[in-house]
């Protein structure tokens, strides 16, 4: 085996298998390692037995939970956005073509009297919407048409507003949105996991809230899609883009020690006490512990939950994501996450149901944590719950060459790690990864989830559902001004 490569990879994450696979693509040499003897890291899918040996020891796995084999359960569930970035680097890979993806069922949000909701995202759901009154209804759904309509390069839809100036903030406060609706808007709809965009220019925010109405017009009920027989089909898929480019893999290779120059530039990496050199390393933070390449962030709980039925007011959603805003939570800073899918994806035995629980340690790091979230989820027949410790890189790539990605967050999409592995590919390779490319149902051969997608999409824009709806509700506005005279 050859000794020299111009990229080592430690690691069969997703994100580490993602940029293995572009960097073979480019040309590069790249020799992928990883300590365990399965591909997937800390988002690996475990069968029953697995699941239970990691979280329960010798425990005997209960029958009624039906067979082992059946079961591919996700550590770190996320969800795809359907005509987002991750699955426009699949079409421009090819990697769809080891792929088979089914559209998620349902997109909520729970609001603060614990009631789950349709996230909406068009303007006939603005206003049927019980997240808002009536008020908040026809300001939202002016809001949600100023987004859907606007265009980077056509000042007519802007408003006199340059969104690269405009703060998030201000543009909301302009369109008269209260806090609950800045909450779930910001939150659910543009996926992100704090109010820091609020003070940034509104123009990505816009940008991801169009992105959401986009890809769940294409697809129906909501923007996601995930892969059938659970997400080890895509670090596996990304392996083998690399392989048929010259990637070398080798798993089960403990990482005895990472080598370096007189100046401190990675040269290369020992296992089983034999170098193997590189110019450049890629590696999850697992593999730097106890040196001062990465930091401690704080602290993921997680809850993995088997149930025999779905999630009571996602209209018996067979999979589903749940957001739960931190303003909707007493006390608590940070959003909870929740995501389910079912036997309909392969993922577990006929009749189950897997839902995962997770979000940042604010208090004990205990089940309390994530109570919120529980509690919507009905019986549960069996949960593992775990607390997790959270890492980023805290050195200079340019200097040492090592490229560190960060520990995944509590989210439960793909939005915030295809961000960053699309930042890491640039900073390896000093080229972009191309992004023109379509991402249609179409493309990922969903033609029955695109039609379902297209018809539904056609209902939602009916300018005479939406005058319907809009006149009712001006007439409750009347009659309301009308009874506080």
């Amino acid at each position: 085996m050859e000794t020299s490569y111009d990229v080592i990879v430690l690691g069969t994450g997703l994100k580490e298998c993602i940029l293995s696979g572009l960097c073979s693509v480019n040309k590069k040499k790249v020799l992928h390692m990883d300590r365990n003897s399965y591909y997937g890291g800390e988002s690996a899918s475990l069968n029953l037995e697995q699941l239970y040996k990691r979280f329960r020891g010798d425990e005997k796995v209960p029958e009624e939970l039906g067979r082992t084999r059946d079961y591919n359960v996700d550590l770190c569930p996320k969800f795809l956005m359907a005509c987002g970035n991750l699955v426009k680097v699949l079409l421009h890979t090819k990697v769809t073509r080891y792929l088979e993806f089914k559209s998620v069922a349902g997109s909520f949000v729970r609001d603060k009297d614990a009631k789950v909701h349709k996230v909406p995202a068009t303007a006939k759901e603005a206003l049927s919407s019980e997240l808002m009154g009536i008020f908040q209804k026809r300001r939202f759904k002016n809001f949600v048409t100023y987004v859907n309509q606007w265009e980077p390069d056509d000042p007519k839809t802007h408003e006199g507003m340059d969104l690269n100036k405009v703060t998030a903030r201000a543009l909301m406060s302009y369109h008269k949105l209260d806090d609950n609706t800045i909450s779930f808007t910001g939150h659910a709809l543009a996926l992100y996991s704090n109010d820091e965009y609020l003070d940034r220019p509104a123009r990505e925010m816009v940008e991801r809230a169009k992105l959401y109405a986009y890809s769940m017009s294409r697809y129906g009920n909501s923007p996601y899609i995930y892969p059938v027989w659970g997400l080890g089909g895509l670090p596996e898929g990304f392996s083998r883009l690399s392989a048929i480019h010259g990637g070398v893999y080798m798993l089960n290779k403990p990482i005895d020690k990472i080598l370096y120059d007189d100046n401190g530039r990675v040269k290369g990496v020992e296992s089983e006490g034999k170098p193997a050199y590189c110019k450049q390393l890629i590696g999850d933070p697992s593999y730097f512990m106890g040196t001062d390449k990465i930091k401690k962030t704080g602290q993921i709980a997680r809850c993995i939950c088997i149930l025999s039925h779905p999630i009571a007011s996602t209209g018996d959603a067979d999979s589903c994501q749940i957001i739960i805003p931190a303003l909707a939570i007493k006390g608590r800073k940070n959003d909870l996450f929740i995501s389910m899918v079912s036997f309909h994806h392969k993922v577990a035995a006929k009749g189950k149901y897997v839902a995962v629980c997770s979000g940042v340690v604010e208090q004990k790091g205990d089940e309390a944590e994530l109570a919120p979230a529980l509690n919507l989820l009905g019986k549960i027949d069996q949960k593992f719950f775990w607390v997790s410790d959270s890492y980023e890189a805290a050195n200079d790539s340019s200097k040492d060459g090592i490229f560190i990605s960060r520990t995944y967050d509590a989210t439960t999409h793909f939005e915030s790690a295809t961000t960053e592995v699309l930042d890491l590919y640039y900073r390896v390779s000093g080229t972009k990864v191309d992004l023109s490319i379509s991402a249609e149902p179409d493309d990922l051969g969903a033609q029955e989830d695109a039609a379902a997608g297209t018809a539904a999409a056609a209902a939602e824009a009916s300018a005479t559902d939406v005058a319907e709806v809009e006149k009712a509700l001006e007439k409750a506005e009347q009659e309301e001004e009308a009874s506080k005279k």
